[in-house]
């Protein structure tokens, strides 16, 4: 039984607390363990790699995906802070 209630919209509780311990954002947990409820374990991993490295991007193209993702704070941060939190969200 998982120690904490992630809630209704996580899929893998099991799967969410192993990535938590880890150290995994709640959000980027859910993320993943409702991936892998919803297709086979193995074919998560192989679904990434569509973008480019967070260093060849310009800091434009950097604060466009910090704000598709929602990062907060991100018109201050100079574009290492940017792929830092990027990589960490």
């Amino acid at each position: 039984m998982p120690r904490r209630n992630p809630g209704p919209s996580v899929k893998d509780k099991h799967l969410y607390e192993s990535l938590r311990d880890e150290g995994a954002s709640k959000e980027k947990a859910a993320r993943i363990s409702n991936a892998a409820a919803a297709t086979s374990r193995s074919s998560v991993g192989r679904k990434g790699g569509k973008a480019g490295d967070y260093e060849d991007m310009t800091k434009d193209q950097l604060m466009k995906r910090a704000r598709e993702i929602g990062i907060e704070g991100r018109s201050s941060m100079n574009k290492s802070q940017l792929i830092s939190a990027l990589r960490n969200h």
